[in-house]
């Protein structure tokens, strides 16, 4: 990694990240991970850090996800170790924004998707702009929902999750804010001032109460009204259809409803992996029922079982590779994938679960 990737910097007890690769819309790389988990445990205990803001540099991005395209040049080597070494790095990381005893802004500016999400959706505060578009595209790649998707997906309004999950259903600001995966709306031209507003407010701030009050005030001050959310008009549909006890069955209440979102909605699904779809269907059912660290747990064993089969590096492939937009997922039909297979990817790892601490 060049020295520039990723930018850290303090100044008024604001602590910012700056993901830096703007022509690669700000991907997420293994050696940036491996950069900001250090980084973020030593702002964890400075007190001169009241709180930390991550942003992506560039107008178009926040961070449009993992580097995929790293992770399939790797499994095309056979590099298992980086293969693991690169989810388990992420997922530990995700976890410490998720536990971190500091404010965390994240400013959602731009394509905020994959490993973007990771590095954003489980900070205290996330700030959506009217650039803004939120995606979890991964069942389209062959891949699932994954940093921490496990966790957050289940828990959105409603049926959302499993929706957001299954579709790779890409949102707006008001969307976000409705969703929930943002806290706040903030016009782009507004975050410059906004940082320095946050530097100000917290020279006072001391506990990490006050720093989480402080950080709140100042974004409920220069937040506004996103507008209406397209997803509002829908969310009856989606919590009535996505409620479906299987994929299978999902598809037949959008297939009952009748309707134009419902027909786009189901076709969206039929075009993605079939094995990716009906594990990540499980994946959302069962992160209802689990805590973060087990999530994370979930999706590490998940990560490495996808690393091993075709449709993950066939869909970077087709999607981002060769660019032919035409996978071919093995198997190719929902019928053909078998519950067996499917409780396969949940099962432990012979070389040990993820420790996520």
């Amino acid at each position: 990694m060049s020295e520039d990737e990723i930018l850290f910097a303090v100044e008024n007890g604001i602590a910012t990240i700056t993901l830096n690769r703007p022509k690669a819309m700000n991907a997420l790389t293994l050696a940036q991970v491996e950069a900001m988990d250090p980084q973020l445990r030593r702002w964890a205990t400075d007190d001169a850090v009241h709180a930390v803001v991550i942003q992506g540099t560039g107008e178009k991005a926040f961070c449009a996800g993992g580097d995929v395209v790293a992770l399939h040049r790797a499994g095309q080597a056979k590099d298992e170790a980086y293969l693991a070494r690169f989810y388990a790095e992420e997922y530990r990381l995700n976890r410490l924004i998720k536990t971190y005893p500091k404010p965390y802004v994240a400013l959602l500016d731009g394509v905020v998707m994959g490993g973007g999400v990771g590095v954003s959706v489980h900070g205290s505060h996330r700030i959506a702009t009217e650039r803004t578009l939120f995606a979890m595209p991964e069942t389209g790649i062959g891949m699932f929902p994954d940093v921490g998707g496990t966790y957050f997906l289940p828990r959105l309004p409603g049926k959302l999750g499993m929706y957001l999950g299954l579709t790779g259903a890409r949102l707006r600001a008001a969307d976000c804010v409705h969703a929930g995966v943002a806290t706040h709306y903030v016009p782009a031209n507004r975050l410059k001032d906004l940082l320095q507003a946050l530097g100000e407010a917290e020279t006072e701030a001391k506990t990490p109460d006050e720093m989480q009050q402080a950080v709140t005030v100042v974004l409920d001050m220069y937040g506004e009204e996103p507008g209406s959310a397209p997803l509002a008009k829908v969310q009856e549909q989606i919590d009535h259809c996505f409620a479906g006890d299987s994929v299978e069955d999902i598809l037949a209440r959008l297939d009952a409803d009748g309707s134009e979102w419902a027909q786009q909605t189901r076709d969206t699904i039929l075009a993605k992996s079939p094995t990716a779809t009906k594990v990540a269907f499980r994946q959302i059912q069962v992160g209802a029922q689990v805590d973060f660290d087990r999530a994370m747990q979930i999706e590490y064993r998940l990560s490495q079982r996808f690393m091993k089969g075709p449709d993950f590096f066939e869909g970077v492939r087709a999607l981002l590779v060769d660019k032919d937009n035409a996978p071919k997922w093995s198997p190719a039909d929902l019928d053909a994938v078998a519950q067996e297979a499917v409780d396969a990817f949940f099962a432990p790892l012979e070389q040990g679960d993820l420790t996520v601490e």
